[in-house]
């Protein structure tokens, strides 16, 4: 055999491809990382898990805990200490001493005497207690003995068995026997849940007064509620407001500041208590630093008043809880009670809540009423609610003027006599003759014979700014709005107020960020009752409220719009100011349009026809019998005198000085005329009707 290999394919012969370099590194002794210590990589793990989150959280709920029950074991002691000691009388004493409320102090000194001579009658006691017990238990023995014996005799003859007279003893010792018994067995659980008992009570007292402090409170509690207002977190909130004076007086106090304070009252949902600052410093500049004293106590700015009492030097605070400003108050007592009436001269509006949770409630009684703010911020809810209340009053006749026109008064329509509403000038012009006609009314009533009672009459402009806005003029060159003395708004608002609370003609005005054009000073003035919802500056608070009332406190410009709407700031004799202020904060009721309108339906059911005149009208000629017929309505008899009265408000100029006469000469010859019915004379609507038929088939027509 060849040991010749043969080839199967043929062999071919390339170059070889360059190989791609290949760098290799080579660590030398001086670049190599060296390796990280056992130690160090321990620290840097036991670091993660210490700072971890789930570690804080599980350290924050041990330390709260603990905290718990630590607190509530002191104060159990303390409690424990204070009932069986004079120490909580000690330390009244020494409260009362330093707010300097010397009638306190004595009565708690009386009360700790009274006290001490109570302990010291018991110690006493206790010296003849032994043997006073050992003659009780004899006796008691003896007596219990007698007793089962006696018992035994009435068993034994009884049952004609001797043997019986033993029976009741016998059965008190297996009474005796099965108590023991079940002590014994119930003695090791209790003894061993006892300890555990006792435990819980102490945890659930600490929790119960969060004794745990505020780092290890759970994030919800920490940032949801602010401190509770104590005296030290007072003073300490003053002296770190950052005035000299106050803060070296509150350092030379012996009581560290105490005396400053009186006592921390709780008032509605907050606390009130009144400072008296030492001398050099001024209320106005505790004024001044609302928002810094604020958030020293932990709280929001709009969360603290401070208002001015009459006591010299001082400031009385008041500090809501944390976030109850912001929770709604409850319903108007208006929805809430479908039955509620009004009393105009002796009743009050209730307008809403003051900042104690009180009810607010508003005397309308020949005051005349200014309501301002900025726009949006429930100015005409706020007073559509005081004119709800007072519509339930069938004496009262309203004549409004909405001067925006949104429909925010539209349910008074068949209730008001009249009913302008629209923002144009020729509202505006309307609304002025509205007044000038209560002026008319007013100077009328002036003139009556003395002792004459007239019903009450509330002339309502809301949006009164669009009328000293006006820039008409009428046929004499005499402007609408303005505030000169040719001014015919200005001229019939300041007329009403000067006389008209007298005959029972009031003015209410409703307007929007108040300047000297949109509401000038001698009509702001004029109004008795003013109040103001939140405002931008001092100086629109002045204007709203007056001087005094702003150096007292009140500070709508600092209430947060959109945030307190409805919230108003009221100066007025109208409603109960606390002794010694010069303003309150009221939180009024809404009440939506819907719900408003359900009770002026309840109002006007108390009424009888009352007819709405949309547009005041102006010199035309009047048909008496259709007037006639449009006051009486669907009322199917209409007393003469109210007749009078309707075609009055209708048209003063020319039915207000008509008299019975006159209505007798218009109806005489038409089948219409005025009848008796449960004698008093009325005029019927069937009558007036089949007159006006009658009229109308053979052309005739009247005139006044």
């Amino acid at each position: 055999m060849s040991d010749n290999v043969v080839p199967l394919f043929e062999k071919t012969t390339t170059a070889p491809e360059a190989a791609p370099p290949v760098t290799v590194a080579v660590a030398t002794p001086a670049a190599a990382k060296p390796p990280v210590p056992l130690w160090v990589r321990s620290t840097r793990r036991v670091r993660t898990v210490v700072t971890h989150e789930n570690t804080k959280t599980a350290c924050r709920v041990t330390a709260r805990h603990g905290m718990y029950v630590l607190g509530g074991s002191r104060i159990v002691a303390r409690r424990t200490w204070e009932g069986r000691t004079a120490s909580r009388y000690e330390r009244l004493l020494r409260a009362a001493e330093a707010a300097g409320n010397m009638e306190a102090a004595a009565e708690w000194e009386e009360r700790g005497q009274k006290f001490r001579q109570e302990r010291h009658r018991r110690r006493m006691d206790l010296l003849t207690a032994p043997m006073d017990a050992a003659k009780g238990i004899a006796a008691g023995a003896g007596i219990g003995a007698g007793g089962l014996l006696i018992l035994g005799i009435m068993l034994a003859v009884a049952n004609k068995d001797w043997t019986d007279i033993g029976a009741p003893t016998m059965a008190l010792i297996e009474l005796v026997r099965w108590i023991v018994l079940i002590i014994t067995v119930t003695w090791g659980p209790l003894v061993t849940l006892g300890p555990w008992a006792v435990l819980l009570g102490l945890w659930a007292v600490g929790r119960n007064q969060q004794t745990a402090p505020q780092w290890a409170l759970p994030a919800n509690v920490r940032s949801g509620e602010g401190e509770p207002i104590t005296p030290s977190i007072v003073v300490l909130a003053l002296r770190n407001l950052g005035i000299a004076p106050l803060r070296n007086a509150i350092k030379e106090m012996g009581d560290a500041g105490a005396s400053m304070l009186g006592p921390i009252r709780i008032a509605g949902c907050g606390v009130e208590v009144d400072v008296t600052l030492p001398s050099g410093v001024s209320t106005n500049e505790i004024q001044g630093k609302r928002r810094k004293l604020a958030e020293n106590l932990s709280r929001h700015e709009h969360e603290v008043f401070i208002t001015i009492p009459q006591a010299a030097r001082t400031v009385r605070l008041w500090v809501a809880d944390s976030g109850a400003l912001d929770e709604p108050i409850g319903p108007s007592p208006l929805v809430a009670d479908p039955d509620s009436k009004a009393d105009y001269k002796s009743g009050k509006a209730p307008w809403g809540q003051d900042l104690r949770g009180d009810l607010a409630a508003m005397s309308l009684y020949q005051r005349h009423l200014l309501i301002t703010g900025l726009s949006n911020q429930g100015k005409t809810a706020a007073l559509r609610a005081l004119a709800l209340w007072l519509a339930l009053d069938r004496s009262v006749e309203f004549r409004i003027a909405d001067l925006k026109g949104a429909g925010d008064w539209a349910m008074f329509d068949g209730l008001a006599t009249v009913l302008i509403q629209g923002p144009t000038d020729d509202h505006v012009v309307d609304a002025t003759e509205m007044l000038e006609d209560g002026v008319s009314e007013m100077e009328r009533r002036l003139q009556a014979p003395p002792g004459t009672v007239f019903p009450p009459l509330v002339l309502l402009v809301d949006e009164a700014q669009v009328a000293f806005m006006c820039p008409m003029v009428d046929e004499k060159k005499r402007p609408y709005g303005g505030s000169k003395a040719t001014s015919r708004y200005f001229m019939a608002a300041r007329k009403i107020h000067n006389q008209g609370r007298a005959v029972n003609v009031t003015l209410w005005q409703g307007t929007q960020d108040p300047t000297d054009q949109n509401l000038p000073k001698l009509v702001r003035e004029g109004a008795h009752t003013r109040a103001s919802l939140a405002l931008g500056t001092e100086s629109q608070a002045r204007m709203a409220l007056g001087d005094k009332a702003v150096d007292g406190g009140a500070a709508p410009n600092l209430l947060r719009p959109g945030l307190d709407k409805g919230t108003l700031v009221v100066a007025s004799d109208g409603i109960d100011i606390p002794a010694g202020q010069a303003s309150i904060t009221v939180r009024t009721h809404f009440i939506d349009t819907d719900t408003a309108a359900q009770i002026t339906a309840r109002a006007r059911a108390m009424r009888d026809g009352v007819t709405t005149l949309h547009v005041i009208e102006r010199d035309e000629v009047r048909d008496p019998l259709a007037d006639i017929a449009a006051v009486i309505g669907d009322t199917n008899r209409v007393l003469t005198q109210d007749v009078l009265q309707r075609l009055a408000v209708l048209s003063e100029d020319s039915y207000g000085s008509w008299t019975h006469a006159d209505l007798k000469r218009v109806l005489d010859g038409t089948a219409a005329e005025p009848y008796k019915s449960d004698g008093r004379m009325v005029v019927g609507r069937e009558r007036i009707a089949r007159a006006l038929s009658n009229r109308g088939s053979d052309g005739s027509a009247s005139a006044s």
